[in-house]
């Protein structure tokens, strides 16, 4: 029969209570254990209170450890309706009388008033509108048409065209057209209220400044469009004035300035004014010690926001007994001893500075381990050495030679004073050209004679390209205009000169109703001659009737299809480039060449930029950057031997060769870095130019706020002393659960075990109570039968 059993039941023994109490006696261990685990979880507590404080001091510095900070100036204007100012770090502080006379704006003109915006203009056919930029000059100006005035284009500006057909002949098309193009020039509609042409066409220049003007010139079948749209301020406009293009003009401290842009940048060397309105204003730049003092006030506050966080954890109140949680902790007390030591500590490197220590400026320790900053101290310190609170805070580098620029150092400089010497400087890449880039042209000074008599003024001498002189006789008639006429000599001369020079040696066209005659042939060589015939003298006039007296000079044209491509190599990207056409002299065609090239897409995106120069005509085209990547290639186009005279020189540039320290640095473009392995490793100049030979000393100096910042990187590293705290504390906790887990396992099967050596005791001791009862029961029975 099965049996029904429970602790105590068959003794009323307290088994329960009796492996409870062993079992508490048992499981102490557990308890100190415990205890020692929530000590630990305290300690990550504290680990993470003293992180965070750590961290918001290494914010608190972070202006201080830059030397930007020292260097931009705070720009003031008494008058902020009229300028505005802002100051990189190259400015220099001053004070400047600013007088704004004039603003710069962008040149608008409008079209005649049109009946409707949707409908047609002509007949549709093609007629491209070709855009140039630049200056109007001269003349008067009188209901927005200007007389006598002439047009000066802007080479460094690309000219643009815009096609206009039947898709687009209407003038809103036109409109549309030219806005989609992206071609500098924003194109609107105005309604003026008139009943029967209300409709203009507004174009504006989206550049302010006087070389911004517009011409345009239309070429195609399309009179009516034309008519319309043709505008050149030298002669047939179409479009009236309605706000002229205007540079900003002003004075700085007297000195006349003039900006196409009102961000007036160059005039006060590292300043850029935003002039906003004609008028007078000062214009104060001073250091911004402003913000030195806040970041230096900001440094004392945190210090001492950490300092507290650091004592609260580590220290020992006699009064109440009690230890903070860190008491005795290596890692936190090397923590306060490395920065108490940084901020104590001297510095080298400095470059003569009069400050050098944080003491000079009003920072002091007090008894209590704080810091506290005496402003009035700290504010003689600004007014007095503002220079050399760089070098006293941030890393910073100073040299003594003007054309030596330190740039900066790697975390394995050393603080310390270095020699520089340059054993050859670093050049650029280029391309020279091998002859001249112009033409020989001879210009009329006045209109021709249109009417060509024979015998009268029929013949003329012309030698071009140094061949011998030759008699051209020009066939008479009378012509209806200067093209005519220029179509005519241009096809007389040509077959003159068939025997001595290649075919179309020369070109004659007309400009402003006067006659040009160009010779075909590029370089040196190029030249043109008119003379007189001289047989018999002075008898046949000509020379005389078509040029007057010519003036001569040497110019380039480019022609679309013909000579206006070239594809370069840039520091080693590549590119083809197309030439605006157009009639340019020497340094014209330079400049429009460094535009055309430095606008390129290829180019721009990878940040690559060419110079163009000219002497004597030949054309040097060099990269912009310095060093043995330095390149400038011209590989061809149709324009090679017309801007060039063949295939240029090409030679790619050199890197810099010299020392830091009387040690061979690394060179790259213009820059020497510092030799591994010695003081001055990763110390960078830039030598921008001068001499070979010594060139003074770079000074490098580590201030206290970067020294701090290094410090407190190191302590808030991934194996730093706050990581390195917190990764042991974790292990402990980890080996204390593992201790408990074992101990409860070993309780567990010792409880188990309790319980059943105490449950057996009660089993056998009620049974022993039993049969104790039984035989009670039997003797009392035995003497009652025995007595009886």
């Amino acid at each position: 029969m099965a049996s029904i059993s429970s602790p105590g039941i068959g003794s009323n023994l307290d088994v329960n209570g009796i492996v409870s109490k062993l079992m508490a006696v048992e499981s102490q261990p557990l308890t100190t254990l415990q205890k020692k685990e929530a000590s630990y979880q305290a300690k990550l507590t504290a680990f993470g209170s003293i992180k965070g404080a750590l961290s918001s001091f290494q914010n608190a510095i972070s202006s201080l450890t830059m030397a930007s900070t020292f260097q931009v100036l705070s720009a003031a204007s008494s008058d902020s309706s009229v300028l505005t100012a802002t100051a990189a770090s190259n400015a220099i502080a001053g004070n400047y009388a600013v007088n704004v006379t004039g603003l710069a704006q962008s040149q608008t003109i409008s079209s005649a008033g049109q009946a409707s915006t949707t409908s047609s203009i002509g007949t549709g056919a093609s007629t491209t509108l070709t855009f140039q930029f630049g200056t109007i000059s001269g003349g008067t100006l009188t209901g927005g048409v200007y007389t006598g005035a002439s047009f000066s284009q802007d080479t460094t500006q690309s000219s643009a065209a815009v096609v206009i057909d039947s898709s687009n002949n209407s003038l809103q098309g036109i409109r549309d057209a030219i806005n989609a193009a992206k071609i500098g020039v924003t194109a609107s509609i105005v309604n003026d209220g008139d009943p029967t042409s209300p409709y203009h066409l507004m174009l504006t220049s989206n550049a302010t400044g006087q070389a911004r003007s517009m011409k345009i010139t239309s070429s195609g079948g399309d009179a009516a469009v034309t008519n319309l749209l043709a505008y050149d301020p030298a002669g047939t406009q179409n479009f009236k004035q309605t706000t002229a293009a205007q540079n900003a003009t002003l004075t700085v401290n007297g000195l006349a300035i003039t900006s196409a842009t009102n961000a007036v940048a160059g005039a006060i060397p590292g300043v850029t004014l935003n002039v906003t309105k004609v008028g007078a204003a000062s214009l104060s730049l001073s250091n911004n010690t402003a913000a030195v003092t806040s970041a230096v006030q900001g440094l004392v506050k945190s210090y001492n926001d950490l300092n507290s966080t650091l004592t609260m954890f580590t220290s020992y109140n006699p009064k109440t007994k009690s230890a903070g949680m860190l008491l005795g902790d290596s890692g936190i007390q090397s923590i306060q001893t490395r920065l108490r030591a940084t901020l104590g500590g001297a510095l080298s490197g400095l470059g003569g500075s009069t400050i050098t220590n944080i003491s000079q400026v009003g920072i002091a320790f007090q008894k209590d381990g704080t810091l506290t900053v005496d402003n009035a101290k700290l504010q003689t310190a600004l007014s007095t050495n503002f220079g050399d609170f760089a070098s006293l805070f941030a890393a910073n580098g100073k040299t003594t030679d003007s054309l030596v620029n330190f740039v900066d150092a790697s975390a394995k400089s050393a603080a310390g004073s270095y020699n520089v010497e340059v054993t050859s400087l670093a050049t650029q890449g280029r391309a020279v050209g091998t002859d001249a880039a112009t033409q020989a042209q001879i210009t009329a000074s006045t209109a021709p004679n249109l009417t060509i008599t024979a015998g009268v003024n029929d013949k003329l001498m012309f030698a071009i390209d140094g061949a011998a002189a030759v008699p051209v006789t020009l066939t008479a008639g009378n012509y209806a205009d200067a093209n005519a006429l220029a179509a005519q000599v241009q096809t007389d001369i040509n077959t003159a000169l068939a025997a001595a020079v290649p075919p179309g040696a020369v070109t004659v066209t007309q400009s402003g109703g006067k006659l040009v005659m160009t010779s075909n042939k590029f370089g040196a060589a190029s030249g043109v001659t008119v003379s007189e015939d001289p047989t018999p003298p002075g008898t046949n006039t000509g020379a005389a009737d078509l040029l007057g007296i010519p003036t001569t000079s040497r110019v380039t044209t480019i022609k679309a299809g013909v000579n206006d491509t070239l594809s370069l190599t840039i520091d080693g990207v590549s590119a083809t480039v197309t030439l605006a056409a157009g009639t340019y002299n020497a340094s014209g065609l330079a400049a429009q060449l460094q535009a055309t090239a430095n606008s390129a897409t290829a180019f721009t995106a990878a940040n690559k930029k060419v110079t163009v120069t000219e002497a004597s005509g030949v054309l040097t085209m060099s990269s912009n950057s310095y060093g043995s990547s330095s390149m400038a290639v011209v590989n061809g186009g149709n324009a090679i031997t017309s801007l060039f005279g063949g295939v240029p020189t090409a030679t790619t540039g050199a890197d810099i060769v010299g020392k830091i320290n009387g040690v061979a640095a690394t060179g790259s473009g213009q820059f020497l870095t510092g030799a591994p392995g010695d003081a001055s490793e990763g110390v960078r100049v830039q030598v921008a130019g001068g001499s070979t030979g010594v060139r003074g000393t770079v000074s490098y100096s580590q201030g206290y706020a970067y020294k701090l910042n290094a410090a407190l990187t190191d302590f808030l590293a991934e194996k730093g002393v706050i990581a390195n705290s917190t990764d042991n504390t974790n292990q402990s906790i980890a080996d204390l659960t593992k201790r408990a887990d074992a101990l409860n396992l070993r309780l567990t099967a010792l409880e188990k075990q309790y319980r059943a050596q105490f449950t057996r005791l009660d089993t056998l001791i009620g049974s022993l109570s039993a049969t104790s009862s039984y035989l009670t029961q039997q003797l009392s029975a035995l003497q009652k039968s025995t007595s009886s």
